[in-house]
């Protein structure tokens, strides 16, 4: 399955059996809820996976010394996704509302657990909705399933491996420039970047239209080549593990290959011993 489906090929294949829907819609403003937007419409035969409860395990958030949104361990993603009726022959395809800034998670969550059958939709509720194309306000009941998590190795770092692989290895951060150089950090205790890494913001994987779609594989082959992607398998990290999987999706796209520092900046900023950069200094 490719790592990129369009609209018109999802609404060709909608009714499957072997297709699961996932609304991955989250946002940083405590006052909106992906839940509620789901609610109020989503993507026909879709279910809701919930950020915060289902893509993270316990004990995240603002401060917390895990990160915001701590990696969930096997036996979590195995109920969350057996629930969601994904099984080992069902097809997934994430979207939100948010040029795959958060459908990512779920890519490269599913697929680290050993399921490859997952794609991300390209332009996400967005490009869907201004095609016209339909929606549903009913909640979905998925049939059973049975999820069987097999994590592969090192596709994820804790904050040991990052502290001892990171300082020689090529490491990309994908948030905003201005949060990387320590101009503004609106979200995490420190401002700053890890040490060496270089600044990568996700939103450069994806056009310039007024509902951006990610860029053709050769823009984002040359793009990482740039970043030294094409040298070493870079270490990719954002503010809490999520975004991130935005750049590890592009990179795919490009034919190369990343891995993830899921505790990622929230869980190093709350770590006073860790060090911190600031400005464009890779040193």
């Amino acid at each position: 399955m490719n790592a990129l489906v369009t609209t018109e090929w999802l609404a060709a294949q909608l009714g499957a059996p072997d297709l699961c829907v996932a609304d991955v819609r989250w946002y940083l403003d405590p006052a909106r809820r992906g839940r509620d937007a789901y609610a109020a419409g989503h993507i026909p035969g879709a279910v809701f996976l919930d950020m915060d409860e289902d893509l993270s395990a316990p004990g995240g958030g603002r401060g917390r010394p895990s990160g915001r949104h701590p990696w969930p361990g096997s036996d979590q993603v195995a109920r969350v996704m057996s629930a969601a009726g994904i099984g080992p022959g069902a097809r997934v395809v994430a979207y939100d509302d948010q040029a795959g800034a958060m459908a990512a998670r779920l890519w490269y969550l599913l697929r680290a657990y050993g399921h490859d059958a997952v794609a991300v939709l390209d332009g996400g509720l967005a490009k869907w909705t201004a095609e016209g194309r339909a929606l549903e306000t009913a909640s979905v009941t998925p049939p059973a399933a049975s999820f069987v998590a097999r994590p592969r190795p090192g596709w994820v770092l804790d904050k040991p491996a990052m502290v001892r692989e990171g300082p020689l290895s090529l490491v990309l951060d994908a948030r905003a420039g201005e949060r990387y150089r320590g101009e503004s950090e609106p979200i995490d205790p420190r401002a700053g970047h890890i040490p060496g890494a270089r600044s990568a913001p996700y939103k450069e994987n994806l056009s310039g239209d007024d509902i951006p779609v990610f860029r053709a594989a050769a823009e984002l082959r040359s793009r990482y080549e740039a970043l030294g992607a094409h040298r070493e398998e870079p270490i990719v990290y954002c503010g809490s593990g999520v975004t991130a999987c935005h750049n590890l999706l592009a990179l795919e796209l490009a034919g190369l290959r990343g891995r993830l520092y899921a505790g990622s900046w929230s869980e190093w900023a709350a770590d006073a011993q860790l060090p911190v950069a600031t400005g464009d200094d890779r040193s």
